[in-house]
């Protein structure tokens, strides 16, 4: 590790385009090259970015969503694909790490998916929210462990998180056994109010400090006229809105630049690596803090598949059904 290491990251506070998932990425790639030219080597977007989070899940009862169920169908992301391409080339051409959420469709099934892009444009990353959050677990399928990942890039190593996924305890520890040294969180922003961005703060500024990582956190935001597109009934307008905050988390829990809480922006910080090791030196909770022999997780981290199968001339059979043992152990 350089412990003099210097690194500018970006966080997005993002209003999509609703509806259009051509319009919305146009707006990433105008984001990536506005926080590029500010110097910024990392930029992350907020929860299913692209084409939009699906605030009519959290207004609409299931029998009444099938409408804009359906549309965010249409307008979702495939990857890889053009949307993907286009990020790529991005990243390439800027020289920026990307996290990016997306709305991910396979087949006949959609996903909330943070996909991480690194310098060079190459898609290192693919993962998927291991459990959608209440409304939202009748719009998405779930993620598997092969997601929990902290990956080496040119900003060194990063993991990622979308939202709720945040008080899984288990998931975070995952990533914090791996030695992340910035930490991705997306949340969608324009829901709840003013409670919601309180507990963003509280959740992103402890995971900065039991995890000893940079947070870099990115938030979407509705305009009035935008939740007036959502819904006409002023009641569940009042629903859609608040709850933004886009923000920069140090080791220690502090802000490194003025957070965004309201309307679009960028937030930008210098995060200087020596701190990591200044905050670890003092409680390194998966090193000199742990107890491996008390307590240790065992996760699996292998992809999950519907069949697995082995071909034997003509003739495919079907091979029992996988067993669960621990795939590897963290500790």
């Amino acid at each position: 590790m350089d412990y003099a290491k210097q690194v500018r990251v970006a966080a997005v506070q993002l209003s999509p385009v609703l509806f259009s998932r051509d319009g919305t990425t146009e707006k990433v790639l105008q984001a990536i090259a506005t926080a590029a030219k500010d110097g910024a080597q990392l930029v992350v977007f907020p929860e299913t970015a692209i084409p939009y989070y699906p605030y009519f899940s959290f207004i609409q009862p299931p029998v009444l969503m099938g409408k804009e169920h359906m549309r965010l169908y249409e307008e979702a992301v495939v990857v890889p694909g053009p949307v993907t391409d286009a990020v790529s080339r991005a990243a390439r051409s800027y020289g920026v790490v990307v996290v990016l959420g997306v709305n991910e469709r396979d087949g006949g099934s959609l996903y909330n998916t943070q996909l991480v892009f690194d310098a060079d444009g190459s898609l290192l990353l693919k993962r998927r929210k291991i459990t959608p959050t209440y409304h939202e677990r009748m719009v998405w399928g779930q993620g598997d462990g092969s997601g929990l990942r902290v990956l080496d890039t040119a900003v060194g190593r990063v993991g990622s998180l979308a939202c709720w996924e945040h008080y899984n305890p288990l998931a975070r520890f995952a990533l914090m056994a791996q030695h992340e040294q910035i930490h991705c969180s997306q949340f969608p922003g324009s829901m709840v109010g003013q409670i919601f961005a309180d507990q963003i703060e509280v959740t992103i500024r402890h995971h900065a400090l039991e995890s000893g990582c940079f947070v870099v956190n990115a938030t979407g935001w509705l305009s009035p006229e935008q939740v007036a597109q959502i819904t006409p009934d002023e009641t569940l307008q009042r629903v859609l809105s608040g709850g933004c905050n886009t923000a920069i988390i140090s080791p220690e829990g502090t802000h490194l630049c003025p957070p965004i809480t309201d309307g679009e922006g960028i937030a930008i910080a210098d995060l200087d690596f020596s701190l990591i090791t200044k905050r670890k030196r003092m409680m390194d909770s998966v090193g000199h803090y742990s107890r491996p022999e008390l307590l240790q997780l065992h996760a699996n981290l292998s992809a999950q598949t519907v069949m697995a199968s082995s071909e034997i001339g003509d003739r495919v059979t079907l091979m029992p059904p996988l067993e669960q043992p621990v795939d590897s152990v963290i500790q």
